[in-house]
């Protein structure tokens, strides 16, 4: 537009300018010469050729309105009449129309905008655009990450969502491995994952060796002491991104995507299936897969997605072919020395004695250790297990061998324990949620809450009374037992021994000696016990 009022001002407008402008704006003749004259009257309307003429002066979006944006969520009803409740109290104008509200928020606002004022960040997050990284080499980046299976699980009779700890390769889109924990996962599930995708051993096929890089974020299992330490033995530098950051990290986050919608929502106990009715529960006659089924069809998936599934990234190849295509050289690590690195250690030296090794308050014991007894040496574990604990030379490091839990018990054992833990641990739960349910009265007009549950005084004082005699510090009785004579041996204070030494058979009693005048005289035995009070010797 600009250029069509210089060619005016210099004389050298023509209808042809004007028609093709029109036919490269798709607008027609008689457009392009009314934002010609427009222009002539604004330079503003040169910038933006298609808005009115008066449109300087049309409504925008201020920050006090993307504040109440912010406020009700997007509800633009409720952004009018918070602004016209303001009018009324005279700190604001009057607003538009609802109408114009509207056009001005779409005009001003970005679908971005709109989004993050409505629904936060990760609702902005999904207008952004995101560069995408070069894919690189095998094993240059791998990205590690935790995922809940939406998927029901029947584990030892109990109902739960496994989690599946697994790391991919970002070159290749190859699963390296993975690890399914029955309930949250920890340290141990981190370094089972690690084993197996660094050994090249089944059922994950020839993939493995040591990455350079491990994209994380932020999760504490795999920030934790004994994770980094293994990283840090292994040459394996960890990037720990921003929190709450998935597009930093979209190769695994893109495999919890594949996961879920190409295997983990054909199964029994899919927790997202859609229900029929109201009722979003499951059925009760469902039937559920048990873990050791889950684990093997969730592997079997792996398998599929690594040898069999082509990408549309990798250009026809399977994952496994696209990493074994690759001629970098691989970083090898033996099983043995991988299984030393990836267990934790305690920090300290300990003896072997004839009850074998004392690991926190246990006793371990190995075949080998037969003629061992004094040699110091050093425990490494792995986090969780403790039926088992690994053993080395505290001097050379070597490793010595195995050693089990000496009494150990039984599997019946163990879970009439659990089984008597998780109805201590039920009812506990529910005594606190019966103290602590608080019902009050519905309330149509402002004022105080009232609480219900009306209580007798009789009902108190019953009540009252059951929380005293459940105060064991109340039924102490300190005089129920008098204490007994001391030895004659002992220096003891004239009070004391008056007061617990026997009356003689023949003494008088305090009736006669009243009668016969003698009470406040003292008797022979009196006065010798007066004379040897101090232990025996006579003053």
């Amino acid at each position: 537009m600009r250029r069509l009022l210089v060619l005016r001002r210099e004389g050298a407008l023509s209808s042809r300018h004007v028609r093709s402008m029109a036919e490269a704006l798709h607008v027609k003749e008689r457009t392009v010469w009314r934002w010609l004259a427009a222009a002539e009257r604004d330079e503003w309307a040169a910038e933006c050729p298609g808005e009115r003429a008066q449109s300087r002066d049309r409504f925008t979006v201020t920050p006090e309105v993307r504040a109440l944006l912010a406020l009700w969520k997007g509800n633009v009803a409720a952004v009018h009449r918070e602004l016209a409740a303001r009018a009324v109290r005279g700190q604001g104008h009057p607003p538009p129309s609802i109408p114009t509200l509207h056009r001005a928020i779409q005009r001003d606002l970005s679908p971005g905008e709109r989004a993050g004022l409505a629904g936060g960040e990760r609702a902005a997050r999904a207008h952004d655009v995101f560069l995408s990284r070069p894919r690189g080499w095998r094993n240059q980046v791998w990205e590690a990450d935790h995922v809940q299976a939406p998927v029901l699980v029947d584990v030892e009779g109990t109902v739960r969502r496994p989690w599946i700890t697994w790391f991919v390769d970002c070159a290749s889109n190859t699963v390296m491995g993975s690890a399914v924990t029955p309930g949250h996962p920890s340290r141990e599930s981190v370094l089972a994952a690690l084993r197996a995708a660094v050994l090249h051993e089944e059922p994950f096929g020839p993939q493995g060796g040591l990455p350079e890089r491990v994209r994380v974020d932020r999760g504490k299992d795999f920030l934790s002491r004994t994770v980094t330490a293994a990283f840090d033995v292994l040459d394996v530098r960890v990037e720990d991104l921003p929190a709450y950051t998935p597009h930093l990290k979209g190769t695994v986050e893109g495999m919890n995507r594949a996961v879920e919608s190409m295997f983990l929502a054909a199964l029994p106990g899919y927790v997202r299936q859609p229900r029929p009715g109201r009722r979003r529960a499951r059925p009760k006659d469902e039937a559920l897969l048990d873990f050791e089924d889950f684990t093997a069809r969730l592997l079997d998936w792996v398998s599929w997605w690594n040898t069999v599934h082509q990408p549309d990234p990798l250009g026809g190849q399977t994952p496994l072919e696209a990493w074994e295509a690759d001629p970098t050289p691989l970083r090898e690590v033996s099983a043995e020395e991988l299984w030393t690195f990836t267990l934790e250690e305690t920090g300290r030296f300990r003896v072997i004695s004839t009850r074998g090794v004392r690991f926190r308050s246990r006793d371990y014991v190995g075949a080998w250790m037969t003629g061992q007894s004094g040699l110091r040496v050093r425990v490494r574990f792995m986090p969780h297990h403790q039926h088992r604990i690994e053993v080395f030379d505290a001097a050379t490091g070597r490793y010595l061998g195995p050693a089990e839990l000496a009494d150990a018990a039984t599997p019946e054992q163990i879970s009439a324990v659990r089984t008597a833990r998780a109805a201590r641990t039920r009812h506990l739960r529910q005594d606190l949620a019966a103290a602590q349910r608080e019902r009050y009265a519905a309330a149509t007009r402002p004022g105080k809450p009232e609480r219900l549950g009306a209580v007798t005084e009789a009902e108190a004082s019953v009540e009252l009374a059951a929380a005293e005699r459940s105060d064991l510090s109340r039924l102490a009785l300190p005089d129920l037992i008098p204490p007994a004579a001391p030895p004659a041996g002992w220096r003891t204070p004239p009070s004391l021994a008056a007061r617990t030494r026997p009356a003689p058979a023949d003494a008088p009693t305090a009736d006669e000696q009243s009668r016969s005048g003698t009470a406040g005289a003292p008797g022979p035995g009196a006065a010798a016990d007066a004379d040897t009070s101090g232990g025996g010797k006579p003053r």
